[in-house]
């Protein structure tokens, strides 16, 4: 019975012990738009897939994000952010699919603040034209530093690197954009 009280308050200890650490650590944010869209007459307009090109891209996110070593994966619920997003959680992890998750796009503050809190070391955030510039903005404290991107623009990732203590956002040690 000591024995397994004892591993009980060890396995409580270390996990008090890695939160404290997650939230007194740096987190990368890895932040982008969603792969070119299918633009042909065909397409589905309400939920439009990823373009061959799009395909393409998706592939190389995957090879882009893959030296950051994100262990979390956030999109929206529509098909173009699912499917740029897909290739990195099939293909991050030898031993199992990371799981994507969604947030709400409408709601993108309380995201932001979700993101802040997270435990993670790095995330990456699957977004839209107009969206994604907003999260940068709103984790780096900034008001209008990046503005909505042009309806033709794909190639452009956010890295986002922030100091935390207990939580909160200390200050910002990476701000860039790459393209990709």
């Amino acid at each position: 019975m000591k024995i397994i009280l004892s591993l009980f308050i060890g396995a409580v200890l270390f996990a008090s012990a890695a939160n404290l650490y997650a939230q007194n650590g740096e987190i990368t944010y890895i932040l982008l738009r969603h792969a070119e869209k299918d633009a042909s007459p065909t397409a589905n307009k309400n939920d439009v897939d990823l373009s061959p090109a799009g395909r393409e891209r998706a592939l190389r996110l995957f090879e882009t994000v893959k030296p950051y070593n994100p262990e979390q994966i956030f999109s929206t619920i529509f098909r173009r952010t699912r499917d740029t997003a897909t290739p990195a959680a099939v293909n991050l992890n030898r031993d199992y699919r990371l799981m994507i998750q969604y947030y709400d796009y409408a709601e993108i503050e309380e995201f932001a603040e979700r993101l802040l809190n997270s435990n993670a070391k790095t995330v990456l955030v699957v977004g839209h034209n107009n969206t994604t510039p907003q999260l940068a903005n709103l984790l780096t404290g900034q008001t209008n530093k990046y503005q909505t991107l042009p309806e033709s623009e794909y190639t452009k990732i956010w890295i986002i690197k922030i100091k935390r203590k207990n939580g909160k956002m200390m200050k910002v040690v990476e701000d860039k954009v790459i393209t990709y």
